[in-house]
């Protein structure tokens, strides 16, 4: 996966909300310009090259109000599918929260 890319397709209207991410976002308090502002200053943490419907990936960002971010996103040629979104659990996430524990 690109990160160069993501970002690309971040910066343009080219994103798409699942219906998931959007009951996720508004249960979580939040917001798509977090989400977008995460992955812009954000990095891959996990590939997942073979999910279906689209290569997927875990991406973990921070926003400008300094709120951390995992953002898993689906990736074509055109669009950037959010997939889900939530604060990482540190009970659950090791070396600054890039790698799982266990």
């Amino acid at each position: 996966m690109d990160i160069l890319k993501i970002k690309k397709l971040c910066r343009t209207e080219s994103i798409e909300f699942s219906r998931h991410v959007s009951d996720r976002m508004f249960q979580r308090k939040i917001i798509a310009d977090e989400i977008i502002e995460a992955i812009l200053n954000g990095q891959i943490i996990e590939e997942n090259p073979d999910d279906y419907p689209h290569p997927s990936c875990l991406i973990l960002g921070v926003t400008i109000q300094k709120r951390l971010l995992h953002i898993v996103v689906g990736v074509t040629d055109t669009k950037l599918w959010i997939i889900t979104v939530y604060e990482p659990n540190p009970n659950k996430w090791i070396n600054n929260f890039t790698k799982r524990k266990g």
